[in-house]
């Protein structure tokens, strides 16, 4: 049975494998304070439904409490490590199953085991953010391995904390004009591929949401972020088949061997 991955938008994917069904930082909004959804419809239905979500870090695009509100009681809910403190609209999420993680925690759903690894990204709950929770990643290791990386910089021992890998779901831009540290662009997105060398990449985190009256800022930055990621990663790392995806579009891939 292959490994399905769908791109529903941001950095909200589906990854199927050995019949489970993983969502990642889901977010279900056609606006979020200062951003509305430009390109791509809202995730059907369907894609509310997963048997785990994985949450990467507390910014509200990550971490969408209305979104997460739409998940099927029984729902598997993992969260960075003091998550409930730092947001308690988590906390009245009684339908959902909460489990707080860090890196290192090994996680088994189904036939899958959910590894977590660290991330090089500000995790705490802005704008204030008093409450200290990491930034993390998750690797899916089913039939095949399946990294995500939710908001991520390039960091010292990437490859070795992800460990290989045939899948990489890979940031590579944002909601704005501009990227501050701890996050990939297009540029070291394909660093990043050539450092952890799966067998696929799939760009996501670019061209859905952008802020509200900043269309004619630097739009370049919206539309070109997945075209420009194929570019750099098959002079970076020919070997890596690159799989730019439309909204709600798939990839499958065949069971690692």
């Amino acid at each position: 049975m292959p490994v399905e991955i769908t791109w529903w938008g941001h950095a909200t994917c589906t990854i199927e494998d050995s019949n489970v069904r993983v969502l990642t930082d889901p977010l279900f909004a056609r606006r979020l304070a200062h951003l509305r959804r430009r390109r791509g419809a809202l995730p059907p239905p369907g894609a509310w439904h997963a048997d785990v979500a994985l949450v990467s870090h507390l910014h509200a695009d990550h971490l969408h409490i209305p979104s997460l509100t739409r998940l099927a009681p029984g729902t598997r809910l993992l969260v960075p490590r003091g998550a409930p403190r730092a947001v308690p609209g988590l906390r009245r999420l009684r339908h959902l199953r909460i489990t707080e993680v860090a890196h290192g925690d090994r996680v088994e759903v189904g036939e899958v085991v959910v590894r977590v690894v660290p991330a090089h990204h500000d995790g705490r709950r802005l704008p204030f953010g008093r409450h200290r929770s990491p930034a993390l990643g998750y690797v899916v290791e089913g039939r095949a391995r399946t990294y995500f990386a939710g908001d991520t910089g390039l960091f010292d021992g990437m490859a070795e904390e992800v460990g290989r890998v045939d899948a990489a779901l890979l940031p590579v831009g944002g909601w704005g004009p501009y990227l501050g540290a701890g996050h990939l662009d297009a540029g070291r997105a394909a660093q990043a591929v050539a450092r952890l060398a799966p067998r696929t990449a799939v760009p996501v985190h670019y061209g859905t949401y952008w802020p509200i009256g900043l269309d004619a800022v630097r739009p370049h930055e919206f539309h070109a972020p997945g075209d420009e990621f194929v570019r750099l990663a098959a002079r970076r790392a020919p070997r890596v088949a690159v799989h730019r995806l439309g909204h709600g579009e798939s990839v499958r891939l065949e069971a690692a061997r």
